[in-house]
């Protein structure tokens, strides 16, 4: 639940009704086996999503379940507990409807939902990499990772810390994303455009980092301090952070002023990039908004609104972060809709 930003809250009378270790046994049940990465994230052995929807594909062959493609739905309305659904390919009726359109970035596409009576909160972008394109990092240290750093918005306090990817346009990784996700209303307000502060060493105090360097400076005295980087750094970033804070690297550790050694203390502590702009992760796109949460019985995923009509998936105003998550909200709040409606 911790790893939705949006709909945790509700989520959790869902997941008593279908969690996720039914769900890894439910794929089982299919042939389907799945494995857990180091973070938490859960993908098949197989590492395709073809299986996922091969499994999926079977099942509705099985039980003559009848897909029809290319069927655009235009509008439903509901006349003496009949849905008449209205597409291109005529009128459809039917005693119950499960509603798993999923997210779209633009408010139009749920009109036909809006006209039923429900709210639609606003889709915007979650899970996007940050864009430096006028600050030098990203040029000179593109491909550089770093396995625990903090992201924070500065004048907010929404930070999160994690690895984190330098790219050819800026910042990425899982630390990035999920502050992606976890602020996407923020960065959303603030056009995208924001100062972020880096705190390349998190487990570690401004005061502890300061102490650190001047210590070196005393027991390495003819040592260059580019030549080994402190603090389980990559090489790269140490020596781009030295160079930041006016450390020249033919200057030995003796030379190095207390002004200089509070300046790379700050650099490592608080390092700040001007994020101007976003891109999608991988040409993915999640959304927040969709359905207003207020209106639909988590306990059966129906519509407070429309008796008959449910909803599941990211139809909802839920987004989960990457690797699974958005999934089992779809899984468990299908598994819900398909047992009571």
């Amino acid at each position: 639940m911790k790893n939705y930003p949006r709909g945790s809250k509700e989520l959790k009378q869902v997941f008593a009704q279908f969690s996720v270790a039914q769900t890894i046994d439910w794929f089982k049940l299919q042939g389907v086996i799945l494995k857990t990465e180091p973070d938490g994230r859960m993908f098949p052995v197989t590492d395709s999503s073809q299986t996922i929807i091969n499994c999926f594909l079977n099942l509705c062959k099985k039980h003559n379940i009848h897909i029809e493609l290319s069927c655009e739905v235009f509008a439903i309305q509901k006349k003496e507990n009949v849905f008449h659904i209205k597409s291109n390919k005529g009128l459809i009726e039917a005693d119950a409807i499960i509603c798993a359109s999923g997210g779209h970035p633009k408010s139009e596409a749920y009109n036909w939902l809006a006209n039923l009576g429900h709210t639609i909160d606003k889709p915007i972008p979650s899970l996007f990499t940050l864009n430096l394109p006028n600050e030098n990092i990203k040029k000179e240290l593109q491909g550089v990772s770093v396995l625990n750093a903090q992201l924070k918005i500065e004048g907010k306090k929404i930070d999160y810390t994690g690895p984190l990817l330098i790219t050819h346009w800026g910042l990425s990784g899982p630390a990035v994303l999920k502050l992606s996700a976890f602020a996407a209303y923020t960065f959303f307000e603030l056009a995208y455009t924001s100062n972020i502060h880096i705190n390349w060493v998190p487990d570690h105090h401004s005061a502890s980092i300061l102490e650190e360097l001047k210590i070196q400076r005393e027991q390495k005295r003819k040592a260059l301090p580019h030549s080994q980087a402190l603090f389980h750094l990559p090489k790269r970033l140490w020596e781009f952070l030295c160079i930041k804070s006016d450390i020249n690297s033919d200057k030995p550790w003796a030379e190095l002023t207390n002004k200089q050694l509070q300046r790379l203390s700050e650099n490592l502590c608080k390092s700040v990039y001007k994020m101007e702009g976003k891109t999608t992760f991988k040409e993915e796109f999640v959304t927040c908004g969709g359905i207003n949460l207020k209106e639909v019985d988590f306990k059966t995923m129906q519509s407070k609104l429309v008796p008959g009509f449910f909803f599941c998936g990211e139809v909802l105003n839920i987004d989960g972060i990457t690797g699974g998550f958005n999934f089992q909200n779809a899984w468990s709040t299908a598994w819900v809709c398909g047992m009571n409606c």
